[in-house]
């Protein structure tokens, strides 16, 4: 995966200190066929080309794969800023589906917007291959750190 270098941010940890997120891996991202492109400082780009195994039955990609995608960035996004012995859930998410897809190449942009003590939000826009607003969504997370980040 082509990462870019990851830098500290005022504040926010070096996520190369958090092993769980060094390769970018997840069962998800195998399954749906997306991939990690930048990782670091708050923000994370997930991208995919979709296709008819993403369709529903109208013929147009499924919302959940814009879902998909977008959460991924924004966890990524937000497991950039933990410790390393912390980890997080999401709380909320929300999505607004803006236009149709079929045959694209699908980019979603996660980034941290506020970064408390326990709890974040985090947006994602997600824009096909021509620049265009295909989905736009936000998340809050929680962290989690001690025995409630064990296992996460």
């Amino acid at each position: 995966m082509a990462d870019v270098a990851i830098t500290k941010n005022v504040g926010a940890p070096n996520p190369a200190a958090n092993p769980r997120f060094e390769d970018g891996r997840a069962g998800v991202a195998d399954l749906l066929g997306f991939r990690r492109t930048r990782f670091g400082d708050g923000k994370a780009t997930v991208e995919l080309d979709s296709g008819p195994k993403h369709y529903n039955p109208m013929g147009t990609v499924h919302g959940g794969i814009f879902c998909d995608i977008a959460d991924a960035a924004m966890g990524m996004a937000f497991a950039s800023t933990l410790e390393p012995d912390q980890s997080f859930t999401t709380l909320e998410l929300k999505i607004n589906f803006l236009r149709p897809a079929w045959n694209a190449h699908l980019v979603a942009e996660g980034r941290v917007v506020q970064r408390g003590k326990t709890v974040g939000l985090v947006e994602c826009e997600v824009v096909d291959d021509k620049g265009r607003l295909m989905a736009r969504a936000s998340s809050t997370c929680l962290v989690l750190s001690g025995k409630m980040a064990e296992g996460r």
